[in-house]
């Protein structure tokens, strides 16, 4: 089977996250199993336009905004030489590639999650409009007859609150790599962690005012920040102002082994975002016996997190400041969730998620075989 993705970042991008994780483990996971897979993302000038990795072929066209268009153009023009895709994958990261309009090649539309939150965030009034307009009413439309796949049922309710027909939306989990063993021990003092991009929607400060509202009883607590993104200097600003720079380390990007020896040493995870699909940072987390208090009602967290046994679910900033001051002061607490938190996130794997990806994408292409 030839299989096309459509994504708008790859992992080497600057803003790359978990849904290039997720797209580049599911090509890899195909590719593995004989499926002639590529990847089509946009170029940021930090790796080759075209590049074979695991199995699989990258093709970097575009720029942030043309990327749309550029790489569309490019997967027309290898079909055109190399023969026909049998599925093409579009992924709506808020805006799809509307490949239907442009390719008659059966297709399946992944959805991470639904941006109604993030385009006022990020965007001013007339770009937010705009963007919600064309993810809410137009994108339906052109995909009115595509399957869709969310990574979770929240997805799946919001997509359906969008007029998407339920039964044409396929639910497939994240999966979770099995934890790096470091040889760590937690932290002595109370340490906590957030993991993920740097941008104003993962609202970062959120957790720097947790430190600083836990100082007056848990002054030696501190925050490990992981991840990379152009919020980096407001973040740190942020604490300066807060009166704890001194207790929140930026760290930014960090390779595989020093990310498993934070998450070992950490006490908590702190999970603020506004919407995520599904919450793999959560789950990594999880893996490591870290649990995590994040915000009700974004997104994936309700299930990423099991509220009361792998983390807890808040609804304001002081109620994330309570949760975490509660769990600091309860070690044997702690530890349950901890276990509780391993054995969820083992129930969730990378090979299970390219199961169901394969057998889905099997099934769409039939249409173009028969």
């Amino acid at each position: 089977m030839r299989v096309a993705f459509l994504n708008w970042r790859d992992s080497t991008h600057p803003e790359g996250g978990g849904a290039e994780l997720y797209a580049q483990t599911v090509c890899a996971g195909l590719a593995a199993r004989g499926h002639a897979v590529t990847l089509y993302c946009a170029d940021h000038g930090r790796a080759p336009a075209d590049e074979q990795r695991d199995g699989y072929r990258i093709r970097r066209r575009g720029s942030r905004l043309s990327v749309y268009a550029a790489a569309v153009a490019q997967l027309r023009r290898d079909a055109a030489e190399e023969g026909a895709y049998d599925v093409v994958v579009d992924t709506q990261n808020g805006i799809p590639f509307f490949s239907p309009l442009q390719i008659r090649t059966p297709g399946v539309v992944l959805v991470h999650h639904v941006h109604r939150e993030q385009w006022p965030v990020v965007f001013g009034p007339v770009q937010a409009h705009v963007g919600w307009f064309v993810e809410s009413r137009v994108a339906t439309q052109v995909n009115r007859r595509r399957t869709y796949v969310a990574v979770s049922e929240r997805t799946k309710e919001e997509l359906g609150q969008l007029g998407v027909d339920l039964e044409r939306i396929r639910v497939i989990h994240n999966g979770t790599n099995p934890p790096r063993l470091t040889g760590r021990d937690r932290a002595e003092d109370p340490t906590l962690v957030v993991l993920g991009r740097l941008v104003p929607h993962k609202r970062v400060e959120h957790a720097v005012d947790v430190i600083a509202a836990l100082s007056s009883t848990h002054p030696q607590a501190r925050l490990r920040i992981m991840g990379e993104g152009w919020w980096h200097d407001r973040i740190a600003a942020h604490a300066d102002a807060r009166g704890v720079a001194d207790r929140v380390d930026l760290l930014g990007f960090v390779d595989e082994q020093t990310k498993a020896e934070e998450l070992d040493r950490a006490w908590l995870s702190l999970a603020p975002s506004v919407k995520e699909g599904w919450g793999l940072s959560v789950v990594e987390a999880a893996s490591h016996g870290v649990p995590t208090v994040a915000y009700h009602g974004a997104g994936g967290l309700s299930e990423s997190i099991a509220d009361g046994r792998t983390g807890i679910l808040v609804d304001s900033l002081d109620a994330m400041t309570a949760a975490a001051r509660a769990l600091i002061e309860d070690g044997s607490r702690r530890a349950r969730m901890a276990e509780e938190a391993r054995t969820h996130s083992a129930r969730y794997t990378w090979e299970a998620c390219v199961d169901a990806w394969e057998s889905l994408l099997d099934e769409v292409s039939v249409s173009r075989r028969s």
